[in-house]
């Protein structure tokens, strides 16, 4: 069979020039299609004699093969060029910078509530959850604060508006978190071991007050605690409060109407430099109210105060944020201030452990 060279020439020529995959498709279909000149030139085959059909057939097999490699290895180099078209004309460069985010933080109130949650966990104290509006009965009844009291008057606290002959006792917006003691104790029993932080509301407001701030009070019930497990637990804190190795507390008698005896707590401190530094130095800094809970307060929560005896504490939390991380001034806590919160906030995943650290 003549001009088998020729034809394979014509081929690898056209295949050669083909510009893309639909002109690469008109070859092939030329060539090798049902009605392409080689599948015209096999099926001539049948009418050979069967030696010159045997050396024919295997020369247009071979013809076939190198064609159809070919069209196989255009039609590869056309998704090449054509990818490495797309790659340069959607090019993104995934190496530049991305748009500049506003970047949130945790503020200081919440972040000293998650320490001192820590600290207290670790040794025990669930943490506990009241209502911010509490009936005059919880917030000073059961916590033998008497009518008389100046806390009870409108001056200090905030009370809930009522009809003039509504006869019921009134609402107040809660003026510390002692209520929450007596619903733990009152729906738990004793023993029992909690903290309850939160918000509470007084009639108050200056560089160092303000009518709505953060306070966690503690309590311990148990039938053999005593002033020394007050002591030791508030060391405890201090000391991993403000990370520092060591902490010296200094008691003073003071008076409260849900424990006795109570006392004031000052921690021993410097301020050289103008810097606070606790644990060291010549100062006394006063930071919490305590005392053993008064056996009114524990029979107004249902707690037989012939068995039961226990501590109870109370801090600000704003004070105590403010003293470890030196802030100046509360009011800037509720401004708000984009400034202020990035200075002063601290990274949302970064929460505080004691083996870790705790502002680490």
């Amino acid at each position: 069979m003549d001009g088998l060279d020729t034809l394979k020439a014509k081929y690898l020529t056209a295949v050669a020039g083909a510009s893309d995959e639909s002109a690469l498709e008109e070859v092939r279909l030329a060539a090798l299609g049902k009605k392409g000149e080689i599948s015209a030139l096999m099926a001539s085959l049948g009418k050979m004699e069967p030696e010159v059909r045997k050396a024919a057939g295997a020369n247009l097999n071979l013809l076939k093969d190198e064609i159809d490699a070919a069209l196989r290895a255009k039609k590869a180099g056309l998704a090449d060029a054509a990818l490495d078209e797309r790659l340069r004309s959607e090019w993104l460069d995934v190496t530049l910078p991305g748009r500049p985010r506003p970047q949130g933080s945790i503020h200081p109130v919440s972040q000293v509530m998650e320490e001192l949650t820590a600290i207290f966990g670790d040794m025990g104290f669930a943490v506990a959850e009241g209502p911010q509006i509490e009936s005059d009965w919880y917030n000073f009844d059961a916590l033998n604060i008497p009518p008389e009291h100046p806390a009870r008057q409108e001056h200090d606290t905030f009370f809930m508006a009522r009809a003039a002959d509504d006869a019921r006792p009134p609402h107040v917006l809660r003026t510390h978190t002692s209520p929450v003691q007596i619903r733990a104790m009152t729906a738990q029993g004793a023993p029992i071991r909690v903290i309850a932080p939160g918000r509470v509301y007084r009639m108050d407001m200056d560089q160092t007050h303000a009518p709505m701030f953060h306070q966690v009070e503690g309590l311990a019930i148990d039938r053999d605690i005593s002033m020394a497990n007050l002591k030791w637990t508030l060391e405890e804190f201090c000391r991993a409060f403000f990370e520092v190795p060591s902490v010296e507390l200094r008691f003073r008698a003071s008076h409260f109407p849900f424990t006795e005896p109570s006392a004031e707590v000052d921690i021993r401190c410097s301020w050289e430099g103008g810097q606070l530094k606790i644990g060291q130095g010549d100062s006394w800094l006063e930071i919490l109210g305590s005392g053993m809970v008064h056996p009114k307060v524990l029979a107004a929560a249902g707690v037989d105060p012939a068995k039961w005896q226990g501590f109870a504490f109370g801090m600000g939390i704003d004070r105590i944020a403010m003293l470890k991380y030196g802030i100046p001034d509360l009011r800037a806590f509720f401004e708000s201030d984009l400034r202020w919160l990035r200075h002063y906030g601290f990274a949302a995943l970064d929460m505080p452990d004691l083996p870790g650290g705790l502002s680490s």
